[in-house]
């Protein structure tokens, strides 16, 4: 009997909303739901305007054109929220 390598591919397959969540299905199979809140723009964003997203970055983030936002499944991963505005430190 051998034992297959189960290998993690961390690269999105699949993005949907609910009124309160945003859910991030995974190539692996991983589902990662997190609260909309932490991303302000999607947040404010319209139902039409969620719905336009396209994989970037090889597949490991998603882009929104219309409002420039980004996310990345690693990120997600982590459960980081988007930074709060003017909380980047200049460097």
């Amino acid at each position: 009997m051998s034992i297959s390598a189960i290998r993690a591919d961390e690269r999105v397959k699949d993005v949907r909303f609910t009124k309160d969540t945003i859910t991030v299905d995974l190539r692996d199979g991983r589902t990662i739901t997190v609260p909309l809140v932490w991303y302000p723009r999607l947040l404010n964003a319209t139902p039409q305007q969620r719905s336009q997203w396209e994989t970037c970055g090889g597949g490991y983030g998603i882009h929104w054109e219309e409002i420039d936002e980004d996310l990345s499944s690693e990120g997600m991963l982590r459960g980081a929220p988007a930074p709060k505005a003017g909380s980047l430190l200049a460097q």
